[in-house]
């Protein structure tokens, strides 16, 4: 998972530490035309309608503490460049310093919260609190009080989706550029809200990397331990993978995934034992939900909700943030409109056409015949039409933790996984130089650099043994996400245009990256098969991911239907909506009415409607697979990614000639 998102979405939300209506400016209609007037009278050359857009879009943020009206149509006056050539020099200008801002805002970030994503001593209070710290929480308050903000809004107004999309066919790179940097100062958002926002995300992050099950504790009815001494796996991640690997156990395979199957709905419903979260000291059956201590049974306590209170505090801290953000005033607006650049409506519509499609039946029809018995609910995460299914787990953690007993040996092996990918051996070695390695307290994730003399981090977990294979799996995904936040960053044309349209396409990439683990192991698969299979795959997994994104996004629609919700209002909201989409699209394939598996996902909880940027990122990821087809993969990518953040289409049709779509995925799953 990329989290650099998370800092350009502080950093690009301003903010002022009056919390009042921002709605209400101290600009009149007449001193807006006046200062267009003025403007238009010194420089007749310059754009009427750019200018108008600018002197409004200033006006509406310009309020009574940053001067008189007769100010305001002074400093516009003053401060508009209309020549060409100086207004390159304008933009030039800014985007250095904000690189400059922006990157070491982002590098203190990492740092002060290197204790609480990395391994090392015990997490003490002191930790979290500087974890949950913001450095960059006060940027745009300074930027808006100082006039830079204003400078950047007059001459370098903000264009809405809409209009992007509108005007983004005609636009050349330069073009694109000023647009980019029309949205950085967008809101006027107190600081003690986004601090509040970073805290809030920060506390619910630490609750999740620190949710543990202890695998060699679980029992079941008969007290058989299924799960070799010492596995811990964190949910939902860990669980998620130990599932996938059943498949290969013929013997237990299928028990061991209706144990964990019952632990998921025991976290969902908050009927788990209290006692035994990141707890070895109690042995547990799950499926009458009994624990043991020192072989007396002893009564649980189950999660007061605390899994349903993390999203809720999120919840309350970004409405406070609404008002002052007229472009985007939910949200919801945000995470769509303004992160991904895709409207909730468009995302709808995308899953549920994939959801309904004949091919599901198709595909649940091949998978029942594998498996030669009838589907369950975790099928959702069947991973036969991968070859590792083939290989025990054990096997590949053998070779994975010879290869890679800590974090050094991992990086030292990253430019020779580039060079198998096609990348040449500088431009390898230029991308690993520019990624650090460390051991992750968490599932792992990639956070990406922020200016170009800083280095990306790659986050995977690493035992005290080596790394397991799931570690490896996950650290080849986020090595993914590191080439492309390297590449987004280095090699595009303007810094404010760096990274990608939204976090779907860094996805996409690590996808790429994270299929291709065993390859990168050496093992070679010459199936002729292999095309069909790999489709399935991507198919199935957007399956089970769709469903998933849908009850995140109504779990917030529902949320702003009823803002005064409390704890077990939203407990029961959740699972309701995740049975109601299970009963329409799963339960007809997979069986068992009312399964509330869809809402286990942690990212729910920790980082709120990131969801959906998965599920689009395998779409984005099958067209750019068929435009790798035949072609060298690191030179494709090294010719694709430097496009940076265009809107996702525009960005889409220059590397594959087609705009993002469930169509192409539905005909090839459909020639079987």
């Amino acid at each position: 998972m990329k989290q650099t998102f998370l800092l350009f979405a502080i950093m690009f939300t301003a903010c002022h530490t009056t919390e009042k209506n921002n709605s209400i400016s101290s600009i009149s209609n007449k001193d807006v035309q006046t200062a267009i007037g003025r403007i238009m009278q010194a420089q007749p050359a310059a754009d009427t309608e750019l200018v108008s857009k600018g002197v409004e879009q200033t006006a509406q943020f310009w309020e009574a503490e940053d001067g008189t009206p007769a100010e305001f149509i002074d400093f516009c006056t003053e401060n508009y460049v209309a020549d060409l050539a100086g207004r390159e020099i304008l933009f030039r200008k800014i985007q250095t310093d904000l690189e400059i801002l922006m990157g070491n805002y982002n590098k203190m970030s990492v740092a002060l919260k290197m204790p609480i994503h990395v391994t090392g001593s015990d997490i003490t209070p002191i930790d979290e609190a500087f974890g949950a710290y913001e450095p960059s929480a006060h940027f745009a308050e300074d930027m808006f009080a100082n006039k830079i903000a204003f400078i950047v809004k007059l001459n370098f107004p903000f264009y809405n989706l809409q209009e992007k999309n509108e005007h983004g066919k005609t636009w050349n790179r330069q073009e694109w550029a000023y647009a980019r940097l029309g949205d950085v100062f967008i809101s006027r958002v107190p600081a003690e809200i986004t601090q509040e926002i970073a805290s809030v995300l920060t506390d619910a992050d630490n609750y999740i990397s620190n949710y543990n099950i202890v695998m060699d504790k679980l029992r079941t009815e008969n007290g058989e331990q299924l799960f070799p001494d010492g596995m811990k796996l964190i949910a939902h991640w860990g669980l998620r993978d130990e599932l996938k690997s059943d498949y290969a156990d013929k013997t237990r395979g299928t028990e061991k995934q209706e144990m964990i199957y019952c632990v998921m709905k025991h976290i969902v419903n908050q009927t788990i034992p209290e006692q035994v979260i990141n707890n070895g000291s109690y042995e547990w059956q799950p499926v009458s939900n009994r624990i043991f201590k020192n072989g007396q049974e002893e009564k649980i306590r189950q999660e007061p909700g605390t899994r349903y209170q993390k999203l809720l505090n999120q919840f309350h801290a970004q409405r406070k943030a609404d008002k002052y953000n007229p472009a985007y005033n939910t949200y919801i607006l945000r995470a769509f409109d303004q992160q991904m650049e895709v409207s909730y409506d468009e995302i709808e519509q995308l899953f549920t056409q994939l959801l309904s499609s004949p091919q599901v039946a198709e595909t649940a029809a091949m998978i029942r015949e594998r498996l030669g018995r009838e589907l369950r609910p975790y099928d959702i995460w069947y991973d036969g039409f991968k070859t590792r299914s083939n290989i025990p787990e054990e096997q590949l953690s053998v070779q994975t933790r010879k290869l890679y007993p800590d974090t050094e040996a991992f990086a030292a092996a990253l430019p020779g996984i580039l060079q198998k990918m096609g990348f040449s051996k500088e431009k390898a070695a230029f991308i690993c130089n520019h990624v650090a390695v460390d051991a992750s307290r968490g599932a792992g994730h990639a956070w990406g650099a922020l200016m170009r003399d800083d280095k990306a981090r790659l986050r995977t977990r690493v035992n005290a043994d080596g790394m397991d294979y799931k570690g490896y799996n996950i650290a080849v995904h986020e090595f993914g996400h590191n080439v492309e936040q390297t590449i987004s960053l280095h090699d595009v044309d303007n810094y404010i245009m760096c990274g990608i349209p939204n976090t779907g396409f860094t996805e996409a990439l690590a996808f790429v990256f994270q299929k291709r683990d065993l390859e990168l192991l050496g093992y070679n698969d010459n199936d002729p098969e292999k095309s069909k299979m790999t489709n399935l795959d991507i198919f199935w997994g957007c399956y089970e991911i769709m469903g998933v994104s849908l009850v995140d996004m109504r779990t917030w629609k529902w949320l702003y239907e009823n803002p005064q919700a409390t704890v077990t209002d939203l407990k029961q909201a959740v699972i309701r909506n995740a049975q109601e989409i299970w009963n329409i699209y799963y339960a007809p394939i997979l069986g068992e009415k009312d399964s509330p598996i869809l809402a286990i996902y942690s990212h729910m909880i920790d980082y709120p409607l990131y969801l959906p940027n998965y599920p689009y990122g395998h779409l984005i990821e099958f067209q750019l697979e068929k435009q790798f087809a035949g072609k060298n993969i690191g030179e494709e990518i090294q010719r694709i990614y430097p496009a940076g953040r265009l809107t996702p289409d525009y960005w889409m049709l220059q590397a594959t000639g087609q705009t993002v779509s469930v169509e192409p995925m539905l005909e090839a799953v459909s020639r079987k």
